[in-house]
């Protein structure tokens, strides 16, 4: 296993404060589905529907596993917690009809002043630029909303639709790590960071 986040610069107990703070003042993330919200524990069956399709599981290491209900209503839960610490955020997508679209995971370092960003959409709404653009939009809303100073993303070693995004926005490849699923089984990954002012220039240009 590798150090995540990779770049630790410590950024002192206030900042690490306001972080925090700013984190459990969080009502939604940035998105471009229809509406979105924080996920309670009412969301955990279509939650389930959502993370069982192979498109969305095959990615994300962090998902519940086995991926049962009960699991997921525990993994609601947990990120409850994290929110409660100011440390994560899980936030849900909807479409027109009111049907989840997709979701949104945030962690958070604070004393680093780092964060992640992992989620996904329905698989009928892929590849048609929508996951790209807000993906773009929340980092931006991670550095200015949040105050973080880095973001620092893993993907799998074998997805490369995500892996030219962080080359053309500026993300720079840190090196390999072996990312452990909630199961104890292990993926193969990346590190992609990129700081505050490399990405709020890039955007500008």
């Amino acid at each position: 296993m590798g150090q995540f986040p990779w770049t630790r610069i410590e950024v002192g107990a206030a900042r690490e404060a306001d972080i925090r703070a700013a984190v459990r003042g969080t009502r939604e993330l940035p998105s471009t589905a229809a509406t979105s919200r924080l996920a309670t524990s009412e969301d955990a069956a279509a939650l389930t529907e959502l993370f069982a399709f192979p498109e969305v599981n095959r990615w994300i290491y962090s998902l519940p596993r086995p991926l049962t209900e009960a699991a997921v209503a525990k993994y609601i839960t947990s990120m409850k917690a994290a929110r409660e610490r100011g440390e994560g955020l899980l936030s849900l997508n909807f479409d027109e009809a009111g049907v989840l679209s997709g979701y949104s995971e945030l962690c958070v370092w604070p004393q680093w002043g780092a964060g992640e960003l992992a989620g996904a959409m329905r698989p009928d709404l892929q590849s048609k630029g929508q996951g790209g653009a807000g993906m773009i939009t929340t980092f931006t809303w991670m550095f200015k909303t949040l105050g973080l100073d880095l973001i620092c993303n893993t993907t799998a070693s074998d997805n490369v639709r995500i892996q030219k995004l962080f080359q053309r926005t500026g993300f720079v490849h840190r090196g390999d790590i072996e990312s452990q699923r909630p199961d104890g089984t292990i993926r193969q990954s990346q590190v992609w960071e990129i700081m505050r002012d490399d990405w709020l220039a890039g955007q500008a240009g």
